[in-house]
């Protein structure tokens, strides 16, 4: 089974509004110590006396755990994959919120890297987000011009 199928099979752990406030006071925590202290390390105990191991990890490892925490307090699913996974255009778009053909169209274009295996396209989940922000800064742009032109023109919307 690929990893994405399995995805679509594997229900987001729900977590009670007490697990919540844990998830939400590690990040803050977290969050506090990389903004302080340029931390590294964190040190996992359990409810059982003995020894509280240590962990070294890189701030920016830390700061992802953290973001992480922060979207799970707040109820968000969260899904981690490789940058390197590929999807198929379906997934491509619906990751997007587009069209299968409007993607296609932008894959032939040259707007958009994909590889194809056989007949059909693969597109790297790095290239998509990349695409993905190129396509909100062209929003973005879009509507700043627009929003220029009204001013020139004098309309009060």
């Amino acid at each position: 089974m690929r990893t994405l199928d399995h995805l679509h099979r594997v229900s987001p752990p729900l977590l009670s509004d007490e697990d919540k406030e844990l998830a939400k006071a590690a990040q803050r925590c977290i969050m506090a110590s990389l903004d302080h202290a340029r931390a590294a390390t964190i040190t996992l105990r359990t409810d059982e006396e003995g020894s509280s191991p240590v962990v070294e990890l890189p701030p920016a490892t830390l700061r992802l755990i953290g973001q992480l925490l922060g979207a799970l307090s707040e109820g968000h699913t969260v899904v981690l994959m490789p940058g390197t996974q590929e999807l198929t255009t379906v997934q491509a778009a619906h990751l997007l919120n587009v069209s299968r053909p409007f993607l296609i169209k932008e894959m032939e274009a040259g707007r958009l890297p994909y590889r194809k295996v056989g007949s059909h396209r693969r597109v790297a989940l790095d290239d998509l987000l990349a695409y993905a922000k190129e396509m909100r800064a062209r929003q973005r742009q879009a509507l700043e011009r627009l929003a220029e032109n009204e001013r020139e023109l004098g309309l009060d919307y």
